[in-house]
């Protein structure tokens, strides 16, 4: 498994360098990837049937010049920034036959990052279908999200550390389908940060799938990028 640690500047090219490596896999036997990194500036990415007039305030959104995005992996609505740690896996379904079923596949991989979180001190649960919580009032500090090509699985990860939660409430309206452990709790009440050194963390989850060691990008992969 390849290994890339890197944050690009605009959120437009995080996300499309994300969409490169599962190409690189899928079409270029690049073979797997994780990769992490973070936004500089805030941002909100829509899951690929996500609706903005539904989920977004874009009224403040809209006044503070947020971009908008879209991923192409399902999942929710998230506000994105400083404080958020995103982890990427491109994941074989030949290499690992449990990713083959959705929700097998979601809790085979939450179950190596919970072992992280473990590792650099952080005590959590994974809550189906695709969040890890954290405490006895099971506050969420991860959603994750998945696109399934034909050979591989693009899996993408969140771990909110030192983000400043109060945007949530001002740039996202309360999801329509929400988790039965949520009990209808607001934002505020709901999302949290975990105490976590991000670098302790990348290495544990590194060691927990086998990814080589940290390389910079591939000439291919920025040639892709800047042509995505």
């Amino acid at each position: 498994m390849q290994f890339r640690d890197i944050s690009f500047p605009t959120p437009q090219e995080n996300i499309a360098f994300d969409e490169v490596l599962l190409q690189m896999a899928e079409k270029h036997e690049a073979g797997e990837y994780l990769r992490f990194w973070e936004s500089p500036g805030i941002f909100i990415v829509l899951g690929r049937i996500g609706r903005a007039e539904i989920d977004i305030n874009a009224i403040h959104a809209q006044k503070d010049n947020i971009p908008v995005l879209r991923r192409s992996s399902g999942g929710g609505t998230v506000v994105q920034g400083p404080g958020c740690l995103n982890y990427t896996l491109v994941l074989s379904k030949q290499k690992h036959p449990e990713l083959n079923d959705l929700r097998k596949s979601y809790e085979w991989i939450s179950a190596k990052v919970v072992k992280a979180l473990g590792a650099a001190g952080v005590e959590a649960y994974f809550k189906p279908t695709s969040d890890l919580a954290t405490g006895p009032q099971e506050k969420k500090f991860s959603g994750n999200a998945q696109r399934r090509a034909k050979h591989y699985i693009l899996h993408h990860g969140t771990i909110l550390y030192k983000f400043d939660l109060a945007l949530i409430s001002r740039y996202l309206k309360m999801p329509q389908d929400i988790p039965e452990y949520r009990k209808a709790r607001p934002h505020t009440d709901f999302v949290t940060n975990v105490p976590i050194d991000p670098q302790v963390f990348k290495k544990h989850l590194a060691q927990g799938f086998g990814a080589s060691a940290l390389q910079a990008p591939s000439a291919e992969e920025l040639s892709f990028l800047k042509n995505f």
